[in-house]
């Protein structure tokens, strides 16, 4: 793993993995360096600068990710890189429900990027959290998924985004219901799942999102 202005000085592309202390952004960048992706931990807005693609891991609780973030003074500064200059962006786990206006768990606010809301499941007979691995359908090709239509990917959550917009949504799995797995807008993808944590197709899903972030930047150096 490079610090971030030795990796530009070298000339790679570079991924930044937001370290906010509530996430498992370590266990995230041990996974993109198995796969050969350069990358940092970045906690500072100015450290955005540099990075070609950003990722938003995430453990616990939206409220606590939120806190974190605008303790660190990051929100604006992701909200430029993102939906200003179209920086590549992955969320994964919390970081797939903080992209929604408001999540029910600690009625928090969120960062509102996607139109939408975050619910608990509800039901009975449900155990919550979900944990353990489940099987995703994707609705369509993308770059992230690069020609997988299925597989079974590793979910530790209590509750699923619900979009406003349908279309948003990339893939879908069940648990009581069929529930938002993954989405895609423009720039922006996530996972309700643990890439780093499920196994080869996680893995592959990683990389093909290190190589959009890199052909991304070779498009804008070359203009």
């Amino acid at each position: 793993m490079y610090d971030l202005c030795t990796a530009s000085c070298m000339g790679f592309y570079m991924i930044g993995v937001i370290d906010y202390r509530a996430g498992n952004s370590p266990s995230v960048a041990n996974a993109l360096l198995k796969l050969g992706v350069e990358n940092s931990l970045i906690s500072t807005a100015e450290e955005f600068e540099l990075c070609d693609g950003i990722i938003l891991p995430g453990v616990g609780s939206a409220d606590a990710t939120i806190s974190s973030l605008d303790e660190l003074g990051l929100l604006g500064r992701l909200k430029e890189a993102v939906l200003g200059e179209k920086k590549p962006f992955l969320g994964i786990c919390v970081g797939l429900q903080v992209l929604f206006e408001y999540s029910e768990e600690g009625e928090t606010e969120c960062m509102g990027f996607i139109k939408g809301k975050v619910r608990r499941f509800e039901g009975a007979k449900l155990r919550v959290p979900q944990m353990g691995w489940n099987k995703v359908d994707f609705r369509r090709d993308s770059v992230l998924t690069g020609g997988i239509r299925e597989g079974y990917f590793y979910f530790v959550n209590s509750y699923y985004a619900e979009p406003e917009d349908e279309s948003v949504i990339l893939g879908t799995a069940e648990y009581g219901q069929d529930f938002c797995a993954f989405v895609e807008s423009g720039n922006i993808f996530a996972s309700q799942c643990h890439l780093e944590k499920s196994g080869n197709v996680g893995l592959a899903l990683l990389k093909n999102f290190a190589g959009y972030a890199e052909n991304t930047a070779k498009g804008r150096v070359g203009k």
